[in-house]
């Protein structure tokens, strides 16, 4: 054999693997693109109802995942007006008044050393009586007034605490009642408190409202020539403002 001859034999015999591997190449080539061609006729793939039941049930069984609650209205609303038990000793005081009096006496809130009661005006000197008498608050703290333009009212409160219970330390007995702002006229509670003398006196003086019965309604904080309005009515305003 010549060494032309051979020369050519083994071209060929190297260039064959060479052209194997591209016939492979071009198999591939088609296949992936046949691959292709059935994914875009095939849909999107939608959750059916066992898979949402079994991912539910996959969230269930593994304790790391945290189920999602929702909040009602309902349950808000309810949530929202839960109140904390009032303290024992506060609401037998409460109970005592309103065991007593019944209806007559609104409970307005009970609270650790604070409690508030609303009564009517031709209450107001009964139910303090009692108070004093039979629950031991010996005398008034302080005595404040506010004015309720909408409601057409002017709302006095008194602060009732006890210098002679010791286990009365501390706690405060307010007790409200309210008067019309046209004719603005409370009884006086100074036969039961002596100690509400001159802050009666201020809620004359500062919102108008006229004690009956108290010796005393007239002024000592303001000018004696004072001509307005009384200062804490809510239509009051400094003049030149």
């Amino acid at each position: 054999m010549s060494q032309d001859s051979k020369n050519r034999q083994t071209s060929s015999s190297a260039s064959r693997p060479e052209q194997k591997n591209i016939e492979q190449s071009k198999e591939r080539t088609e296949q992936n693109t046949s691959d292709l061609s059935s994914d875009a006729k095939t849909p999107p793939t939608t959750t059916s109802n066992q898979e949402s039941s079994s991912a539910a049930k996959t969230a269930s069984s593994n304790p790391n995942l945290k189920p999602t609650t929702t909040i009602t209205g309902s349950s808000a609303a309810m949530s929202k007006k839960e109140q904390p038990e009032p303290p024992a000793f506060e609401k037998g005081i409460i109970e005592n008044l309103t065991v007593q009096f019944g209806d007559k006496v609104k409970v307005v809130y009970i609270k650790p050393l604070r409690m508030k009661i609303a009564v009517n005006s031709h209450d107001v000197v009964e139910v303090a009586t009692f108070i004093r008498d039979k629950l031991g608050f010996d005398h008034a703290e302080s005595v404040g007034g506010t004015d309720y333009p909408k409601d057409n009212q002017i709302e006095v409160i008194y602060h009732l605490g006890s210098y002679s219970r010791q286990e009365l330390e501390g706690h405060i007995l307010a007790i409200a009642t309210r008067t019309p702002r046209e004719d603005a006229r409370l009884p006086s509670l100074i036969n039961v408190f002596r100690s509400v003398e001159y802050h009666e006196r201020e809620t004359y003086e500062m919102l108008g409202v006229y004690f009956e019965g108290h010796p005393r309604n007239d002024r000592f904080l303001l000018p004696e020539d004072w001509a307005d309005i009384p200062p804490l009515r809510k239509e009051f305003r400094i003049k030149g403002r």
